[in-house]
Order: C-alpha cells, then sequence, then structure tokens
C-alpha cells in the first residue's frame, strides 16, 4: 500500500498516495528549495505524468461495444465504456490519474512556497507564472475528468476539488471538495496573475513547460469553458498571431512524407511543428489500446462511427469538393480505426524479464485546436462571420480546399444533416449532428447553431483520440449511447451524475466526498 506524499525535491521524485488517509505524513524529508535552480529543477515535476485521455475517449461517442469476440484487456477501460466507477489501478485508470495530477500540484506549491520565501525576487517571476500556470492546469484536468461540466446556474452547487495553495504542513488536512464556482474562481485567478509574468520567458525546451504561447492557450481554452467569450478570443488571438495559417499543422505534408504508423506518430509530436505548443510525456496504454494492433478491441471507434460521424463523415468541405487529409490515411480494424498521433514507446525496466512502462507523449494545446476553440467562442458571441473565417483557415490547412466556404454554404450543409437519434438502430442513423442543450450558456436555432455544430464536428475530427469530445458532450448536454451486446443500451442524459467520472475509491475512503450517483 502507498501511505504517504515524500517529496525528493532534488530527484523530482515526488510521490502521492493513500490508503486510509489522503495524506497521512508530514512532507518532512525534502532537500530545502533555496535557488533559483533548484526551483526550475523542482518545476520539472509540476508537469502531470497521466493523463484521462483513456477514459474521456472511451467515455464519449467514439466508442462502442464490438462484442464479446473480441477483448478488452484491460478492466478500467471496459469500466469506462459502461460509465461504471473504476476501481482498479493502472496508469490510466483513475487513481493514477488523480495521483499524477496532485503529484504536480503538489510540486508547483512547493515552488511556489520557495519563491515567497526568497521574497518574489524579480529573476524568479517567470518561475512563479510556470508554476501558478501548473497548478491552475493540474486543477483544471481533473475538473474535466471529475466534475461536471461548469455551468453558471448550477455551479455553487456541483462539486468541485479542494483547491491546494500550499505544501502541506499538517499531518492530516481536512480537505473539502468545495463547489464549481469556487474551482474555477481560483483557476482563473491563478491564470490571470501568470500571464503577464510569462512575458518573454526562455525554456531550453520549451515545448515541455507552458512557453508564451502554450499559457494563452491554455487561458483560451479555459475562459471557454468559462463562458468568458471575449477573453477566450483576445487569448487566443496572441496564440494565432496576425497569420494563422503559418501555424496550422502541415496535414498535407504529413501524410505525404511516410506512410509508416510509426513515422507518422513521430511527426505529429514532433517538437520543431509550429502546431505544438505544449507537449505532455504520459505513463499510458493509450497508444496501444487505440492504436492499430490486434489487441484492445472490444470498445473502440469502430467503422461505423468513424464513417459517419467522425473523420470520414461526409463534412462540411464536401461542400467545396475538398478532401480531408487525415481520412486519406487511417490504420487499424473495423472495430477500431486509427489515425496516426500517439505511438506507444515502451521504456524498459528489465530487459531479460521484458518489464518496463507504456508511455504516450500528447498535445494538450495545439494550433489548430486553439484556432477552433475561438471560432466557437466567436459563435457563441453571434459573430458568425468571425468564426466562419477562422473555419475557413482550418479548413485550408487540414483539407485539400482550394476554395473559401461561406456562411450560407455551412448553414445549408449543416441544415440537411439530420440529427442523430440517441439509440441509433441502423448504420444510417448515424450523423455528424446531434441535439444540443447548452450548460449555463445559449445557442440559438438557426444560423448560429448550424455554426457550432459546424465547429463541433470539426473538434471531433480535429482532436479524435484525444479526449477532447467528451468535454464537449459534457459542456453542450448531448445525450448519447453505448450499446451493450446482450443488454438494452445505456443512454447518458442531459444531468446524468456519470458525467463526473468517480473519484478514486482510496480517496474516497479517507473522507473526501464521492460523486454522486443515481
Amino acid at each position: 500500500m502507498k501511505k504517504n506524499i515524500i517529496f525528493l525535491m532534488l530527484g523530482l521524485m515526488v510521490t502521492f498516495s493513500s490508503c486510509n488517509d489522503f495524506l497521512d505524513k508530514l512532507p518532512d524529508e525534502r532537500t530545502e528549495v533555496n535557488s533559483a535552480k533548484k526551483i526550475k529543477a523542482l518545476l520539472v515535476s509540476a508537469y502531470p505524468t497521466n493523463d484521462a485521455v483513456m477514459l474521456q475517449e472511451i467515455s464519449s461517442d467514439n466508442a462502442t461495444d464490438n462484442g464479446s469476440a473480441y477483448t478488452y484487456d484491460d478492466i478500467g477501460m471496459r469500466d469506462a465504456y459502461l460509465w461504471k466507477d473504476i476501481t482498479t489501478t493502472s496508469s490510466d485508470d483513475p487513481q493514477d490519474i488523480w495521483d499524477g495530477h496532485f503529484i504536480a500540484i503538489a510540486s508547483a506549491n512547493q515552488a511556489l512556497e520557495s519563491i515567497k520565501e526568497l521574497n518574489d525576487d524579480e529573476s524568479l517571476k517567470t518561475y512563479r507564472a510556470e508554476a501558478l500556470l501548473c497548478r491552475a492546469y493540474g486543477y483544471f484536468a481533473l475538473a474535466n475528468t471529475f466534475c461536471m461540466a461548469y455551468n453558471p446556474e448550477t455551479a455553487t452547487k456541483e462539486l468541485g476539488l479542494p483547491y491546494s495553495k500550499t505544501p502541506e504542513t499538517t499531518v492530516k488536512p481536512d480537505y473539502k471538495r468545495g463547489t464549481m464556482t469556487e474551482l474555477y474562481a481560483n483557476i482563473y485567478a491563478d491564470i490571470e496573475e501568470a500571464l503577464p509574468l510569462i512575458e518573454g520567458v526562455e525554456f531550453t525546451v520549451p515545448k515541455y513547460h507552458f512557453n508564451k504561447s502554450a499559457a494563452y492557450a491554455f487561458a483560451a481554452e479555459f475562459c471557454l469553458f468559462y463562458d468568458k467569450f471575449d477573453e477566450s478570443i483576445k487569448y487566443a488571438n496572441v496564440v494565432l498571431g496576425s497569420n494563422p495559417s503559418s501555424v496550422m499543422r502541415d496535414w498535407k505534408g504529413i501524410y505525404n512524407s511516410s506512410s509508416n504508423w510509426e513515422a507518422r506518430c513521430n511527426m505529429y509530436i514532433n517538437a520543431d511543428s509550429p502546431a505544438n505548443l505544449l507537449l505532455l510525456p504520459i505513463y499510458s496504454s493509450w497508444g496501444y489500446m487505440y492504436g492499430p494492433y490486434d489487441i484492445y478491441k472490444r470498445y473502440g471507434l469502430s467503422r461505423t462511427i468513424f464513417e459517419n460521424e467522425a473523420i470520414r463523415a461526409k463534412g462540411v468541405w464536401s461542400s467545396i469538393k475538398a478532401s480531408y487529409y487525415p481520412s486519406n490515411s487511417v490504420w487499424g480494424f473495423d472495430q477500431k480505426m486509427s489515425v496516426s498521433k500517439f505511438y506507444g514507446y515502451f521504456e524498459y525496466t528489465d530487459k531479460a524479464s521484458g518489464t518496463g512502462h507504456r508511455h504516450n507523449v500528447m498535445t494538450p494545446f495545439t494550433t489548430n485546436k486553439t484556432l477552433l476553440m475561438r471560432a466557437e467562442a466567436e459563435a457563441l458571441n453571434n459573430d458568425l462571420d468571425a468564426a466562419v473565417k477562422d473555419i475557413n483557415i482550418w479548413l485550408r490547412s487540414t483539407t485539400s480546399a482550394a476554395t473559401d466556404i461561406s456562411k450560407e454554404d455551412i448553414v445549408t450543409f449543416m441544415n440537411n444533416v439530420n440529427y442523430m437519434p440517441t439509440i441509433p438502430t441502423k448504420k444510417t442513423d448515424h450523423t455528424i449532428k446531434k441535439e444540443l442543450n447548452p450548460q449555463g450558456f445559449t445557442v440559438n436555432e438557426g444560423d448560429q447553431e448550424a455554426i457550432i455544430q459546424c465547429i463541433l464536428h470539426l473538434k471531433r475530427c480535429e482532436a479524435i483520440h484525444e479526449g477532447d469530445r467528451w468535454m464537449d458532450i459534457k459542456r453542450y448536454g448531448i445525450e448519447i449511447s453505448h450499446e451493450r451486446e446482450g443488454m438494452d443500451a445505456d443512454v447518458l442524459k442531459v444531468n446524468d451524475p456519470r458525467r463526473a467520472i468517480q473519484l478514486p475509491l482510496d480517496v474516497i475512503v479517507a473522507g473526501l466526498k464521492s460523486n454522486p450517483r443515481n
């Protein structure tokens, strides 16, 4: 059983765990962090080592039950698909995701405390900015996993997360979850304090840190989720600059340069790509789970979904007779179709016995995602012309589009798409459009909804295999169903509490309030 938080600041190996107590030992075994050099080194461990990508992707409408003829090889994967509380412990399960993010938050808090002890010296301001951003990002990622979507109408009642701002100094701190109102206010305050301090910061390997572009992309996404659409646009403008086309991902180049899965995955996460703003190495089996391997085929992105709802579905680009580059080169099986993004890397700890750790490198912030977030914020602000302009920038970088598409073209195209029923009974029921029930914001019928529906489909394509679709399902209250072999389909209703994945069992046993269940 893991029992304590131990800070080994020089070695950057911070272990967070619990059995009967959330924290039950003082962190007295830590090396004193008393210099800029040590703070800089400590901040390497302020980035989470785990990610909820598997939980979010398999929980979303990007997965189906392919039947018992296929294996799932991972109980957590099965339970994520079934929207059950997950009690297993692997790198992709709630326990390790929780621990990995709170390790990072603890490191950020220690860095901030050490900066304070050094009298907030001016030379440390960039470290302060990075620490604040890491803490805010850790909590934002946890909220997207373990909390309901932020809704200003219900946020004072919805459970948040305990927002720790200092290193622990008591043996058994009394943690309270607080509300989503409090959680989002704390995240926002950290971001707002950090952004002015991040100007001019330079990193040896900038794509693995909150460089300026990554910081503003994070701010743009958070403010979009926080219903601060003007601010989201403002921050996205900083990331995209005056010529967004120059920093978009070169999809055509990727697919023309190699036909090798590993090579294309490596190009996708290339630190030299201007599209990649932050790279996050994690412990995960996701590269194997979703990848083009004859394993993990029970629950996955089936050909039916792939060709009728996602990558190969008829999209708005069809109106200008363009093809979508990623759809032209796909690996895998009918049970799980795979776009080359995240190769499964293996680190041997003992080559003789063949044991070690599985890794992925994720891309939480990219220019392509930020562009679509800006388009969404513009559309929600009812500036549809600006949203269409951004849609066209995205289309030019990801499709063979030679001409721009008009707002009227988009509206006409989307209006001719049928809403997909919550429980499809035949292949032709699957479409790219689903009923929207926005959580605390408004989408008007007509042109605005058509543009939003278009953007949601583009976002689903852009972030396929990355878990982002789950957040849009939550934010827009999209009802979805999961087929279950031999049983009726299970429907995730608008206010279904299972939209907040259950906390790890150890944390609940330690006394933190669990997410409600019907």
